[in-house]
């Protein structure tokens, strides 16, 4: 199992995925950060991103996903990170240190950290 930030998984959902990130996603059930649903909507707003979240098969793909609740214990895993970003990123990342899945991400601060598991 892997957990994927959102921008991963709006590359995914679009198959604008690098060849690694490919081998990655096929070889492991998807996960996500209950954050992400939000983030996503945000950039869907924002129009940031183009996709129709009320498109079927969006939905059915996105419902396929394990999604990890933002609990006491990400949320104070969120305050103890070796970066600082974005509370969604930070709440994220914390997910895949709580539960101890390597998080896929293009993020260079989060990449950087020596905290969170990464694919």
């Amino acid at each position: 199992m892997v957990n994927l930030d959102t921008h991963v998984l709006v590359f995914a959902l679009s198959g604008e995925v690098t060849d690694r990130e490919r081998r990655i996603l096929a070889a492991n059930t998807w996960s996500i950060s209950a954050i992400v649903f939000w983030e996503l909507a945000k950039l869907v707003q924002l129009g940031r991103v183009d996709l129709n979240l009320d498109d079927a098969d969006v939905v059915r793909t996105l419902s396929g996903i394990q999604v990890w609740p933002l609990d006491l214990a990400v949320s104070v895993q969120s305050t103890r990170l070796d970066f600082r970003g974005d509370p969604a990123d930070e709440i994220i990342a914390a997910t895949s240190v709580v539960h101890r899945i390597p998080l896929i991400t293009r993020d260079r601060r989060i990449r950087g950290s020596r905290i969170v598991p990464l694919a």
